[in-house]
């Protein structure tokens, strides 16, 4: 049994990760701007009880055994049709009712020094959620340089094919989790399609190009510029298909705070994004009695497609028994 959840800190002398086993939840993040003054740019609870009680709209964690949204909570694999519960109107989202974001991982790994890392393990098991097969997970997180964080995922299906597809939510505020919206931030999106969704959120199977569309953040735009013209705001996978790449891993997006320079540069080896903008927060309160509201945060969630199990011509997410899921994710911080 996994013991009681606590959080622990990362920290290289330049930035300070909080990393709770509960959820495998990023809680707080320092990061210093050009002169050096640090925030904490991730929204958050101080404690572990608002996450242990369900009040956080998925801050932080790591979401699965599948990320995002399953049609009608369902899916047939290996000849077997599968049912999944169903938490987000008429879909399966982010693992369902108890994802691996509202469990206590192991700590299995700690390293400290001038490179320090943690790993957390869960076991699902057979018929969790829904799913099938017992699958071992591992999430490392590690401050391999001065400003980077790194995420390493991977997951072993031990007896039957699953799909796997986890996905880290962090919500990014890089003025500082406190100092309101998001929407003066500019970001540039590495991904030249979408994947554009029914009314039930739930992707066409289309593939749509975003040139333009209010959905272009090939070139640099301010996240708020054309939200009007995206009913309810983004909440939309991005194929990522035009990143430079380095060490294995695709340019994602490059978020930027003008009003302190905090940049984050996104690398990773996913398939998709969903750039959320944080449409259904509203008057939730965070650390130092903060009030997260509308567009509070931006998610980055690096990811498989949504309801990739159910399109035959997404990239397939399926993992058969003995073979590895791996998904690295950099975080680079610069001002």
């Amino acid at each position: 049994m996994a013991a009681e959840p606590e959080i622990f800190e990362l920290s290289n002398g330049r930035i300070t990760a909080k990393i709770a086993s509960w959820g495998a939840t990023i809680t707080s993040l320092l990061v210093p701007d050009a002169q050096g003054d640090l925030a904490d740019v991730v929204l958050g609870f101080d404690t572990l009880e608002p996450y242990l009680k369900g009040m956080a709209p998925y801050f932080g964690c790591i979401v699965g055994r599948v990320a995002n949204r399953i049609k009608n909570g369902k899916f047939g694999l290996d000849g077997v049709e599968y049912s999944l519960p169903i938490n987000n109107g008429p879909n399966s989202l982010h693992g369902g009712l108890k994802g691996f974001d509202k469990v206590v991982w192991d700590v299995v790994e700690r390293k400290d020094g001038e490179y320090p890392s943690i790993t957390f393990q869960y076991d699902s098991k057979d018929g969790e959620e829904g799913y099938p097969g017992d699958v071992t997970v591992r999430a490392t997180y590690s401050l391999p340089e001065a400003t980077t964080l790194r995420l390493d995922m991977e997951a072993i299906p031990a007896n039957k094919a699953t799909p796997i597809s986890l996905a880290q939510h962090t919500y990014w505020n890089l003025a500082g989790h406190n100092s309101g919206n998001i929407l003066d931030h500019l970001i540039q999106i590495w991904g030249k399609h979408i994947t554009p969704v029914d009314e039930n959120t739930i992707p066409t199977g289309e593939i749509m190009p975003v040139q333009g569309t209010p959905f272009d953040f090939t070139t640099e735009h301010k996240i708020g510029a054309r939200i009007n013209d995206v009913p309810g705001g983004y909440d939309h996978n991005y194929v990522l298909d035009s990143g430079d790449e380095k060490n294995g891993l695709k340019h994602a997006a490059k978020l930027k705070d003008t009003s302190s320079s905090r940049t984050l540069d996104l690398w990773t080896d996913a398939p998709g994004m969903q750039f959320y903008t944080a449409n259904y927060v509203n008057g939730i309160t965070g650390k130092g009695r903060a009030v997260y509201g509308k567009h509070a945060g931006v998610c980055l969630e690096t990811q498989g497609f949504p309801n990739a199990i159910n399109q035959p011509h997404f990239p397939s997410v399926v993992v058969q028994p003995g073979a590895k899921y791996k998904h690295t994710m950099l975080y680079e911080f610069s001002a």
